[in-house]
């Protein structure tokens, strides 16, 4: 039985195509960012009660849409908002 060298080239090209098929994989399965987000799910994002969520809408801080009585939200804004209460440190 002859033996056979192995290369890098051919470990590299082991190692590339499985990965390759892996995000293929991922990339094909992949959701696109929503939208809107329900109420529990914005509740997430910056770990807040479901009063202070309450609060923002009578406030007017979010935006928000209210169908079948389920609040939206625009993700974008949460975001918008978060980032402009951001607060710095010294």
């Amino acid at each position: 039985m002859a033996a056979e060298t192995v290369t890098k080239e051919d470990l590299s090209r082991f190692k590339a195509e499985p990965l390759a098929e892996l995000c293929q994989l991922v990339a094909a399965h992949a959701q696109p960012p929503r939208k809107w987000l329900r109420s529990p799910e914005v509740r997430k994002l910056p770990d807040i009660s479901h009063g202070t969520l309450q609060n923002m809408r009578v406030n007017g801080s979010l935006p928000y849409s209210k169908i079948d009585g389920i609040f939206y939200y625009p993700q974008d804004e949460i975001l918008k908002l978060l980032e402009d209460n951001r607060r710095r440190t010294a």
